[in-house]
């Protein structure tokens, strides 16, 4: 009688809440596995509510023929179908051939400010691998660009490029003695050089952060051999250096030519409103397309088609930067 007792409840037991191998534990799990969801629900929100929500909206704008008349209730314009998108590239008329040109600037812009912030910020990294007295000084000095609030640092290089009585003059013409007369820099040709060296000073130390921090992860015993075997600094920095900052490097070029086209702050307390034609980046042409002209659709169509050109160069580069890491790892 006790043997069948025992025989009968031991299922029960192991089939009992709390107990090893039970059922009752599937609850438990089901929520410690839907707490890490639940607790990015209210960020997931919050990205819909700031991003999701207005791009939506942006797009819808982009159909509708919305001018400042239409400001006070902007549903009521009238649907334009693609009508903006076809004066965004028309390349013929006016609106069209001035988007042109401000792209081009753009992408020149974006090239020669992506590639000065790697190649400082890589070379000061690389520099500060070796230890020296005032090695931590120097490398606090070097992130302080990073770390200015946008608006405070530009309004410095504001000043700083004025014609009178600006520093940049005062060093290059009455000092150095390199130009004739002084410069103008926030005006004519020259604002492209002048919003060129503002971009690359302000971001040169996010790459120098960045690589500095991929140079940790590279083991010393690699440079130490390839000293033993007779490898100069050069050749370390190309065979060993390089090689193992690939990864990195990828993400920091992308993350560099995102921010740096869509830079909208720098020019506009650089030039204002109407920043000149040698430095019209398109995210302040579409700003003055949209709240100068006051013509909505088309602005919002141009950010349309500068959200796809974006989306395409980065799919592309993700593509061909992975097919070289996999032909690197074979």
């Amino acid at each position: 009688m006790t043997t069948t007792t025992t025989a009968v409840t031991e299922p029960v037991r192991a089939n009992s809440p709390g107990t090893a191998g039970g059922s009752g534990r599937r609850p438990g799990r089901i929520r410690r596995i839907g707490l890490p969801y639940l607790l990015l629900l209210p960020a997931l929100l919050l990205e819909l509510l700031v991003h999701l929500v207005p791009m939506v909206i942006g797009v819808v704008m982009s159909f509708k023929e919305l001018t400042q008349f239409y400001i006070r209730d902007w549903t009521t314009a009238p649907w334009a179908a693609f009508g903006n998108y076809k004066m965004s590239v028309d390349f013929d008329a006016p609106v069209g051939k001035a988007l042109l040109h401000s792209f081009f600037v753009t992408v020149a812009f974006t090239l020669l400010s992506v590639g000065l912030c790697w190649l400082i910020g890589t070379a000061a990294a690389v520099f500060m691998q070796d230890t020296f007295k005032g090695r931590g000084l120097l490398r606090a000095l070097f992130l302080v660009p990073y770390a200015l609030p946008v608006y405070a640092a530009v309004i410095t290089w504001v000043f700083m490029f004025q014609h009178d009585n600006g520093l940049v003059n005062h060093v290059l013409h009455d000092q150095l003695h390199l130009t004739d007369k002084p410069s103008f820099w926030l005006i004519g040709d020259n604002s492209f050089y002048a919003l060129l060296i503002v971009s690359v000073w302000k971001g040169w130390p996010f790459a120098f952060l960045i690589v500095m921090a991929g140079l940790q992860n590279i083991p010393r015993e690699l440079y130490e051999a390839a000293a033993l075997d007779g490898a100069g600094m050069w050749q370390q920095i190309r065979r060993i250096t390089m090689p193992s900052l690939r990864p990195v490097n990828q993400v920091l070029v992308l993350v560099l030519f995102l921010w740096t086209f869509n830079d909208f702050n720098t020019p506009y307390v650089l030039f204002g409103k109407s920043a000149p034609e040698a430095a019209d980046l398109i995210s302040v042409h579409i700003y003055q397309a949209s709240f100068v002209t006051w013509n909505f659709g088309t602005g919002s169509a141009m950010s349309v088609l500068l959200l796809l050109f974006l989306l395409v160069v980065t799919g592309v580069y993700l593509v061909f930067t992975s097919r070289g890491r996999r032909t690197a790892d074979v």
